[in-house]
């Protein structure tokens, strides 16, 4: 378990890509991290992902389905403001590390 009750496992561990199941009930946090390899989130749910950097505050809208991407090198703490629990998957590609 991570922060509020964030859970989160590991579905794919290969040389080449990592992929991770998070679930994030409301008010949950992922805990302060860096991302080492470029990623990919998918969201399995609607919701909002507010993520908290030392250059500020974002908030992504969840749409099922729709993923984005972001280079390596992001440094946040992601949270789930809402009142319902959040599911995504996020695929990292460990040949592209920043």
């Amino acid at each position: 378990m991570s922060a509020a009750g964030t859970s989160h496992v590991v579905l794919i561990d290969r040389e080449e890509v990592r992929v991770t199941e998070w679930r994030l009930p409301p008010g949950g946090t992922t805990g302060h991290h860096r991302h080492d390899f470029d990623y990919l989130i998918v969201p399995m749910t609607e919701g909002l992902l507010r993520s908290v950097s030392a250059s500020g505050e974002s908030e992504t809208p969840l749409t099922p389905g729709r993923p984005y991407f972001r280079k390596a090198g992001v440094t946040h703490d992601v949270s789930n403001p809402g009142k319902s629990p959040i599911v995504f998957l996020e695929i990292e590609f460990k040949d592209r590390p920043g």
